[in-house]
């Protein structure tokens, strides 16, 4: 099984069965998060009032290190960015990039917010109800998207690692979609930090 990001894309997916309920987060919105990659960082504003389970499970993954050692295994150019599958922690399980997840699944939470670059978003299956822990960040103004898949923060730091990573090489992935990086991108680590600290 694969995610979609628009139904027309082989993209992130889960093995996810039953729903667990997000842990709560008092902090809210005074948290930001830090994702440190191979290429550099890039920090990302939450919008906890308008996706508070995709946030908390955002920032519970972060925490508890399930997205250190992964890379952004999907990037479409001019379109997104995606990342978040423990299987892309093991270079032999290329077959499997875009097939992991936590093993739960999360409800949707479309809003108002839209698609515009430097959105992040929580990638799926078909099924609106199917996002674990991949997430795609866009690279420019995606307004088919809107409302359909639930938008949880933008970055506010690290624009221009947002497009080295956009301008990477690619190659076919095992699907036939232009779409593999040449060489990994990792994601380092993804830190969960007080919104005072980030200058």
């Amino acid at each position: 099984m694969k995610f979609s990001v628009f139904g027309l894309l082989v993209s992130s997916a889960l093995f996810a069965a039953e729903q667990k309920p997000a842990v709560s987060d008092a902090s809210g919105a005074n948290e930001m998060a830090i994702i440190q990659t191979s290429e550099g960082d890039m920090v990302v504003q939450f919008w906890t009032d308008a996706a508070p389970k995709a946030v908390e499970n955002f920032k519970k993954l972060a925490r508890s290190g399930f997205y250190n050692g992964t890379t952004f295994h999907r990037v479409m150019k001019g379109f997104m960015i995606q990342g978040g599958d423990p299987y892309t922690k093991d270079p032999a399980k290329e077959k499997q990039y875009g097939d992991g997840g936590p093993g739960y699944t999360v409800k949707a939470e479309f809003n108002q917010h839209q698609h515009q670059r430097g959105v992040i978003a929580m990638a799926r299956e078909k099924d609106p109800d199917s996002a674990g822990s991949q997430f795609f960040i866009c690279l420019a103004s995606v307004p088919r998207l809107d409302g359909k898949y639930t938008t949880f923060g933008k970055l506010i730091k690290g624009d221009e690692i947002l497009t080295k990573i956009g301008n990477t090489p690619v190659k076919r992935n095992p699907a036939g979609e232009m779409s593999q990086p040449l060489n990994r991108i990792v994601i380092r680590s993804i830190k969960i930090v007080p919104a005072s600290s980030v200058r």
